[in-house]
């Protein structure tokens, strides 16, 4: 059984590994994906597995957007850390789900009932239809970022971050207290993480806090200069298709 995992957190993925490792010791793990982006790109690279288990919420999003993208002909195990998530449409459809923090018993009992459908009349299931009769999972934001230098480790609330930016094709965040941080995500990626109560991508180089702006001034053609705190030396203008977003934002 050639065995491909979708899913974001280290710690888990590497639980899942040990577990069918254990459950299944002549199977193959052919692969394992972070992201929605870096899923799609594997399976340009790599034929169908015979099994995915798949995380729902992923970093650059919800991983039900790549039953829109793919044709995945293959069951799928999903594993989510929300138990009052309805997936019930799913256990119904011959699909089953497993809940974080995943145990032995669970993935051993997910592929018993795999096999036990296999070996009669399985049928590959239309994933897309029934996401389509489902409600969209809770919302789940990040409250830290591990920022990983040399061999040292540092763990930040996002309450200490000011804001993040892209300066030569690098991404970074400032804190509050001005100290900056090279991050491992690019600014599209970070965007979906943060709570948009709090955070604002003003440009494509910049995402600010509500507490990061000391300063607003008009500019022309409808933009807005902001002046940073801590201060930024790159130029932070709101991009002209932001600014009746930005001050939205700033009027919630």
């Amino acid at each position: 059984m050639k065995i491909l995992i979708v899913e974001d957190e280290e710690q888990a993925l590497n639980r899942l590994q040990k577990i069918i490792a254990e459950i299944l010791p002549d199977a193959a793990l052919i692969g394992n994906t972070a992201s929605i982006e870096e899923t799609i790109h594997w399976f340009e690279l790599n034929p169908m597995p015979d099994l995915i288990f798949m995380d729902i919420q992923l970093a650059d999003g919800n991983s039900f957007q790549l039953f829109t993208k793919i044709k995945i002909s293959c069951p799928v195990i999903f594993t989510t850390a929300y138990e009052t998530y309805a997936l019930q449409a799913f256990k119904v459809n011959s699909v089953d789900y497993l809940l974080k923090p995943i145990d032995k018993n669970d993935v051993k009992r997910a592929i018993d009932k795999l096999k036990l459908l296999q070996s009669s009349r399985f049928a590959v299931v239309d994933y897309a239809q029934i996401l389509k009769t489902m409600p969209a999972p809770p919302v789940k934001y990040k409250d830290r970022f591990i920022i990983k230098l040399g061999d040292t480790i540092k763990s930040l609330s996002v309450g200490d971050i000011a804001y993040f930016y892209t300066e030569n094709k690098s991404n970074f965040l400032c804190t509050n207290e001005g100290k900056r941080f090279p991050v491992d995500f690019n600014l599209d990626q970070i965007e979906q993480m943060l709570n948009s109560k709090n955070f604002f991508r003003i440009n494509r180089q910049f995402i600010i806090g509500h507490h990061a702006i000391e300063e607003m001034k008009a500019h022309t053609r409808s933009r807005i200069i902001v002046k940073l705190t801590p201060p930024s030396k790159l130029d932070t203008v709101v991009a002209i298709d932001r600014a009746q977003d930005f001050r939205a934002w700033l009027s919630e």
